[in-house]
């Protein structure tokens, strides 16, 4: 139907290219509070999304939505199918009509042009050993009731702990009127803890953190980053959690410090100043809703391509073909997922793009757009996007810090508009003191620079984790996307953020 659908698209007037994505998404999930069950269930939808690039002076028409039981009657679908078609195709139209319209107040309006690509026809089968069509959803909020009675039971002073967990499967089919047909399924299990602790008459100290990936339900029997199941996970934190209540808070500097960043912490560092700015759309200003703009890119004469923005230490790449959320072999588009180097020995070296943007800055496409549903619109997202590693020991990264601090773990970040800078809060922070981790304080982490904290780097560790972020927000109206991010251990200069004297 799809296919027979696109060819009807491509005999409409001026039609030079359309698209369908038909999605089907299954979960089943739980959730607990302290022991105590707060919901649990099973989710199905199947929604599409049509592109279609049209008019004399070409632009994009979309149309998308949901679908429900009775829509999804082969006949009723046929209908709606075509039907999206024609409402995509005429909003392409009335684009195309509008930009002409504007052209002579506003010369850089020009066609959509797409940069070549071959039309592949695959198939991909999700990966698992536990299938998650066969978890029962007792099994799951049995599991996620247990826990978070256990993570409370710890200490008294624990006053809050939170357990959800989730396992599904998820199928796209891709087709297009350049010959493309492409069905991927990918599986998917997350787990999620939360943990709030505090002393009487205390400041509370709070933790809520991820672990997951694009498998079955063995992610959460320790097949995952963290090689831990989902209790002794959520007993990790909870401990860590606890641990903190007994620190001091972290002292604010006004002058920049010698910080060793460990892999998690790295892991949102590398999400907000390196990956966000290096996807396309946000470099050329056309998707800029929610995560800004780009520091790396001012115009397509004034850029930092082929320049030096980092200590020749750093190499970071976006890579779908490794294991983490960003995973995947075909994008939205149906091009072929590759690595892009982002960064080579600290040069600016490539973007990621989608098919039009590559045309634009006149790049190879290399598959870098995605949507968080079938029935939303692709953008450029972060796939797996990494530092790479270097050849030091952590330990020895350490060791050669006469005076400075160990940032472990990521929390919060706040993120100038086109991430030239940054203040991203940690878990917790080490004092370093001639090669030794000693004092343990709470409630601080760093801001700099981004440019100054990435030539500032002297050390790259040999050791390197991804790790699963779950709610990547980007565009207008939002979606919500799970990329992986991380890396391994760094060694630069920031301030530290933290308490300051009154």
């Amino acid at each position: 139907m799809v296919v027979r659908a696109l060819g009807q698209a491509g005999l409409l007037e001026s039609c030079r290219y359309a698209d369908v994505r038909l999605g089907i998404h299954e979960v089943k999930y739980a959730h607990a509070e302290n022991g105590k069950a707060r919901g649990m269930g099973e989710d199905r939808s199947i929604s599409f999304g049509i592109r279609v690039l049209a008019g004399e002076m070409s632009a994009w028409g979309f149309y998308g939505q949901p679908i429900g039981e009775v829509e999804s009657n082969p006949k009723n679908f046929s209908k709606i199918l075509t039907l999206g078609i024609s409402r995509a195709y005429a909003r392409a139209i009335a684009n195309a009509n509008k930009k002409a319209e504007f052209k002579p107040f506003a010369p850089s309006l020009t066609d959509v042009k797409l940069a070549k690509i071959d039309a592949c026809k695959d198939t991909m089968y999700a990966i698992f050993d536990d299938d998650p069509g066969t978890i029962p959803v007792k099994e799951i909020f049995t599991l996620c009731t247990k826990i978070s009675g256990e993570m409370r039971d710890v200490h008294q002073d624990v006053q809050y702990a939170s357990v959800d967990a989730k396992t599904g499967m998820h199928r796209e089919l891709f087709c297009s009127t350049e010959g493309a047909c492409i069905d991927q399924s990918y599986a998917l299990t997350q787990g999620t803890v939360a943990v709030v602790a505090q002393k009487p008459g205390g400041i509370p100290e709070t933790c809520h953190d991820y672990l997951g990936d694009l498998r079955g339900w063995e992610v959460l029997n320790a097949r995952n980053v963290y090689k831990q199941s989902l209790a002794d996970f959520a007993f990790m934190r909870t401990h860590e959690t606890l641990e903190l209540t007994e620190a001091e808070l972290l002292p604010a500097t006004n002058d920049a410090v010698v910080v060793v960043t460990n892999p998690h912490f790295n892991a949102l560092l590398v999400h907000e100043i390196i990956g966000h700015p290096t996807e396309a759309d946000r470099a050329l200003k056309l998707e800029t809703a929610y995560a800004g703009r780009s520091w790396l890119w001012r115009d397509l004469h004034d850029n930092e391509l082929g320049k030096q923005i980092a200590s020749p230490l750093l190499t970071a790449y976006s890579d779908p073909s490794i294991n983490g959320y960003g995973h995947y072999k075909y994008d939205a588009e149906g091009t072929p997922a590759k690595r892009v180097t982002l960064i080579e020995n600290g040069i600016l070296r490539e973007f990621m793009n989608g098919r039009e943007y590559a045309a634009i800055l006149d790049h190879p496409p290399n598959g870098s757009m995605r949507a968080t549903e079938s029935h939303a619109v692709p953008l450029v997202r972060m796939t797996n996007t990494v530092v790479a590693h270097g050849n030091k020991p952590p330990a020895e990264i350490v060791a050669e810090v006469k005076d400075g601090y160990f940032i472990v773990n990521h929390r919060i970040p706040s993120i100038s508009e086109s991430r030239e800078n940054f203040r991203i809060s940690a878990q917790k922070v080490y004092k370093i003191e001639s090669g030794k981790i000693t004092k343990l304080y709470r409630q601080g982490g760093i801001t700099a620079d981004s440019k100054d904290f990435l030539m500032n780097i002297d050390a790259v560790g040999n050791d390197f984790s991804v790790f699963p972020i779950p709610d990547c927000g980007k565009g207008q109206p939002m979606q919500i996307m799970r990329v992986g991010n991380g890396g391994p251990t760094l060694r630069s200069k920031a301030k530290l953020t933290g308490r300051r004297e009154l």
